[in-house]
């Protein structure tokens, strides 16, 4: 496909916050399809490119990304707010790890040749990312990885399994975190490579989940021949290098509007069902209602944190943790509103906006990706109680 060149724009971080929510709402309410807003699955690439090429023509794919290697270049707070007016309207997730996490990895430790090669190719669609980071016994405790990086001369010999790999088989390139030294401590002995998904050796073999659908994928690496200059930062840096951007991501996992939209989707199933003047429903409702905004006040507190210039602590993991809780207890409570309708993955017949089973399927695993929660809990503990590693 060809090259779709950013849009030259106006720096916006000058703007009042509230002068560039109005921006940024006002375009996506004109430019963001309406068939695709709230989706009930994960996007695919191909679902959702139009989007993706509409964000590339008015330079705005790459929101956090320095304007000189054409991004946006928001601040923290801007960005907080580009995002939360995205989450408004029913925005899927853009399918690219590329914009969220690559681009900003290879503009850190990259060399001058990654970002020359990579950036545009990221800007323009042209190439899609994926993550290999989980494995079968490395998913929560990520640093016990085994997949191996052997140097084998100019090339870097890659062997081992991922998986969990959010639509691999849409990706075109894989970034990889890889065991080079098995004699040091295990966060120690790590790299971070990057290599395109068509390098022999490399099988993608997708994943269906309980909601029938394929968003993930397993990744098996036999003899994956790279070349030594894919390898990202210095031999055994790459945990330091992947840590870059996870705490920053958890106010984000921490968001209340996922749980702001099942909390919608549980009171139109109510007015759906005629169920609204039972009281042990409304009472249910309103309880509901209460703790989404104590979580809204506790997120508003981090968001601040963000606005102000300061760096998130440890402690914005339990706004993860209370947001798994939450989410996931709504979804419970759409499951028992529904009744039979509760048995079948397909909305309802008569309103295809509601679908209690997906919404349910959909809210598990809220509490395992992105760290899970009892790994949220531990860090919790130990950095911010400092409780020690012998916790009772």
């Amino acid at each position: 496909m060809p090259a779709i060149q950013p849009s030259p724009h106006d720096d916006l971080n000058p703007l009042p916050d509230q002068e560039f929510r109005a921006i940024i709402r006002h375009w996506i309410q004109e430019n963001y399809p309406e068939h695709l807003r709230n989706p009930q699955r994960r996007l695919h690439i191909s679902d959702g490119r139009e989007w993706y090429e509409a964000l590339s023509r008015q330079g705005w794919l790459a929101p956090n990304w320095p304007r000189e290697h054409g991004g946006m270049g928001l601040s923290p707070s801007k960005l907080l707010i580009m995002i939360e007016e995205q989450e408004r309207h029913g925005v899927a997730r853009l399918p690219d790890q590329g914009i969220t996490m690559v681009g900003p990895l290879l503009i850190r430790h990259g060399t001058e040749m990654q970002r020359q090669h990579h950036l545009p190719r990221i800007l323009s669609g042209e190439i899609i990312w994926c993550q290999g980071y989980s494995e079968p016994n490395a998913g929560s405790d990520l640093a016990s990885l085994q997949t191996r990086a052997m140097r084998d001369g100019d090339d870097w010999v890659i062997n081992g399994q991922k998986i969990w790999t959010t639509l691999g088989m849409d990706a075109d390139w894989i970034y990889v975190l890889a065991r080079t030294d098995t004699h040091v401590a295990k966060q120690k002995g790590i790299s971070f490579f990057i290599m395109p998904v068509t390098a022999p050796g490399i099988e993608i073999r997708p994943i269906r989940n309980l909601d029938m659908h394929d968003e993930f994928c397993e990744v098996f690496f036999r003899d994956v021949r790279i070349p030594a200059e894919s390898i990202v930062g210095a031999i055994n840096s790459g945990w330091s290098i992947a840590k870059n951007l996870l705490s920053f991501e958890r106010i984000f996992l921490g968001s209340p509007f996922q749980a702001i939209g099942a909390l919608d989707h549980m009171a139109r199933l109510v007015e759906h069902l005629g169920r609204g003047s039972e009281p042990r429903i409304a009472a249910m409702l309103n309880e509901l209602r209460m703790e989404l905004a104590d979580h809204q006040s506790f997120y508003k507190s981090f968001a601040d944190q963000v606005r102000r210039g300061e760096p998130l602590g440890p402690d914005v993991s339990m706004l993860k943790i209370n947001l798994s809780v939450l989410y996931q207890r709504i979804t419970d409570h759409i499951i028992e509103i529904a009744g039979e309708h509760a048995a079948i993955l397909e909305p309802l017949p008569d309103d295809r906006s509601l679908y209690p089973a997906s919404a349910f399927i959909q809210a598990r695993p809220h509490s395992i990706y992105g760290g899970s929660s009892e790994i949220q809990k531990n860090i919790v503990a130990k950095q911010v109680l400092g409780l020690g590693d012998n916790i009772a």
